[in-house]
């Protein structure tokens, strides 16, 4: 998938970063993620992961803010996990009307609640914190389109699986993205909940 066939705002935010093309990984990865499929990333560092899962949001979702319920969700291992990528996301999303918010444990969780219910589109969080937000019925994920997970490795822990879990028990209808090195045990059972029939780039 050429980066000529994405979004108009995408394609602006590309070539103002001096991006030329996509990687090879990112060519695979896109280009599933559009079809619809529920998709495993397995690459290296350097290999684009972060870029990948920025544009395949942002191309979900037109680039532009909708509504008030979030439409992508995508986890991280920690507060600075989180904080790094939303602002790895500024860049792409400047001239648009996209909304960003990033939830973590520092925060009192009935403030992230009320930020979340004033319209966001995109919510970044760890595990812990998005389950205790979910079972406070602080996030609405009806609308969710994608529920995503960022470096996967952190998975391991298991609590954290059964958390991820329950969550997407929940959800009706979503695709789903993880990004990781390769491929864990930990993550290789979300193949019997969530990642059923999914698919592995590498």
């Amino acid at each position: 998938m050429a980066f000529k066939k994405l979004n108009t705002h995408l394609n602006e935010a590309l070539e103002g970063l001096g991006f030329e093309g996509a990687l090879p990984f990112q060519q695979k990865i896109l280009s599933k993620i559009k079809g619809g499929m529920n998709v495993y990333g397995f690459a290296p560092e350097g290999s684009g992961k972060t870029t990948a899962m920025i544009i395949s949001t942002l191309q979900k979702l037109k680039s532009e803010a909708f509504e008030d319920a979030p439409r992508a969700v995508i986890l991280v291992k920690d507060k600075d996990a989180a904080l790094k990528l939303e602002e790895a996301f500024m860049p792409f999303i400047r001239r648009t009307s996209i909304r960003i918010f990033s939830a973590y444990e520092e925060h009192k969780v009935l403030n992230q609640i009320n930020s979340i219910y004033e319209g966001v589109d995109i919510v970044i969080a760890t595990p812990k914190r998005l389950s205790k937000i979910y079972f406070l019925n602080g996030i609405n994920l009806s609308q969710l389109q994608l529920f995503m997970i960022e470096d996967a490795e952190f998975i391991s822990k298991s609590v954290v699986s059964a958390e991820i879990i329950r969550m997407t028990d929940s959800i009706k209808k979503c695709q789903y993205v993880i990004y990781a090195k390769q491929m864990d045990p930990k993550l290789e059972k979300f193949r019997d909940s969530f990642m059923a029939k999914s698919q592995v780039i590498k």
